[in-house]
């Protein structure tokens, strides 16, 4: 099996059926061989997926990160399009097989596929997945996970992180009147955090944001608003690229706490990898609000806004809704990777195979001599940092080329599907993508 030897030891309850009935190291490359043999049948010479993306999507793709300059820079040009995945496995439109290192950028954490929870999302989906009720499912969920987040006293499902981020900036600001926002890190797109293009000015100055892990950048910030009398919230994401300093954490919860305003903790990324609840779990230091979507339904369409009782019935004097927000496909994908957490330990497995995949590659990158590449951030989420965005764009398409899809910038992230086999995989590719760059000509910075 995929996972066997994370889970030797355990010994599963004969009233459930066992999560680590997975798709094994026997059946997903039989599966994906397949698939690759039916895509390259049926790949037509000008079936050229990036053009055709191109001509009719506006950047080539919805996700951002999925746009082919997202994923390999300007310089090269690889794989932009799959038709399966499997484990840590996928096919893509021209039928080859990679270890995928990024995992839908962090959405999944157990494995694509995975047969326990697909068998979940199908039973829902076959019973009716939305109607013009609430799903029971919906209610059970929410009991569930106010059991696992520490600050969760009351839950309320989206689709995506960055609405559900949306929503507590929302929530904190119908809470204590106020309109101004402190930040740090990446909250989406929508406009209360953004300086983009077509967002109005007027919205843009409420939004302050600050340097990653600066007490004196943060406490300027609050003095700033008004010595916090127009402080509305601090929202943060708690890692960036490295954990944060204790202090600057506890400095942002005292600033709350003396100025009446609220403490958001982005766990997009954190929740149900660095610990089940979030970095909140993992540091002990509690916020009054959070958001977490990715991994808690593993890739399916779910987010969740949470916190104190009194700040989320603030939900009923403004207006946070959605119409899929509580279709039971997606709900019935979270409540099975809380099976997980249940059963085992995936937040540990998620480390401990976070830094097998760093350190095959650190093995490579040694090996290979190539200078200006260092291996950075948290085991259960790491990244390759280039001194040159020219030699990552090269050696990026070099390893897909060889079988391995790594992210560009942060971050590649462990799943519970990555094997000794795709360690090997992962290896060679790596070691393969940087010989060839280091025998190329020097690219331009």
């Amino acid at each position: 099996m995929v996972f066997s030897r994370f889970f030797k030891q355990r010994e599963p309850a004969a009233a459930e059926p066992a999560p680590s009935d997975v798709a094994g190291d026997e059946d997903v490359p039989d599966e994906l061989a397949e698939a690759a043999a039916a895509a390259t049948a049926a790949d037509e010479p000008d079936a050229d997926w990036a053009s055709r993306a191109a001509r009719l999507l506006p950047s080539g793709a919805s996700t951002g990160s999925k746009r082919q300059e997202g994923l390999y820079g300007d310089a090269e040009c690889g794989p932009t399009h799959f038709q399966r995945a499997a484990g840590c496995r996928l096919v893509t439109a021209e039928g080859e097989t990679l270890v995928d290192c990024t995992m839908a950028l962090g959405a999944v954490a157990i494995g694509y596929a995975e047969p326990e929870l697909t068998r979940a999302v199908i039973e829902a989906a076959a019973a009716g997945h939305v109607a013009g009720l609430s799903h029971t499912l919906e209610v059970e969920l929410a009991e569930r996970f106010c059991n696992v987040v520490p600050c969760a006293e009351r839950v309320q499902f989206l689709k995506t992180g960055a609405e559900a981020v949306a929503a507590t900036v929302r929530l904190a600001r119908a809470y204590t009147g106020r309109d101004v926002v402190i930040g740090c890190g990446y909250f989406g797109w929508h406009d209360w955090c953004s300086s983009a293009r077509g967002v109005p000015a007027a919205v843009s100055r409420d939004y302050r944001p600050v340097a990653f892990d600066d007490i004196a950048a943060l406490e300027r910030a609050v003095a700033a608003a008004g010595t916090g009398s127009q402080l509305a919230a601090i929202v943060l994401e708690p890692v960036i690229e490295r954990l944060p300093s204790e202090q600057w954490i506890s400095r942002a919860r005292e600033l709350c706490d003396e100025h009446g305003a609220v403490l958001v903790f982005d766990e997009i990324k954190t929740g149900f990898r660095l610990a089940t609840g979030g970095y909140q779990q993992y540091s002990g230091i509690t916020p009054d609000l959070a958001a977490f979507g990715k991994a808690m339904a593993n890739g399916f369409p779910l987010s969740a806004v949470c916190g104190r009782a009194d700040l989320m019935d603030c939900a009923r004097e403004t207006w946070i809704s959605s119409t899929l927000a509580g279709e039971a496909t997606a709900l019935a994908a979270a409540a099975a990777v809380l099976d997980w957490h249940r059963s085992v330990d995936v937040c540990e497995k998620l480390a401990s195979i976070g830094k097998d995949m760093r350190d095959v590659v650190a093995t490579a990158l040694t090996a290979s001599g190539v200078a200006g590449v260092t291996i950075e951030g948290i085991d259960p989420m790491w990244f390759l940092r280039f001194d040159s965005p020219g030699l990552e764009s090269r050696f990026l398409a070099a390893a897909a080329r060889h079988g391995a899809l790594f992210k560009r910038g942060p971050y590649n992230f462990a799943s519970l599907a990555h094997d000794d086999d795709a360690m090997r995989i992962i290896e060679a590719a790596a070691s393969n993508a940087f010989v060839e760059i280091q025998d190329e000509p020097a690219a331009e910075a």
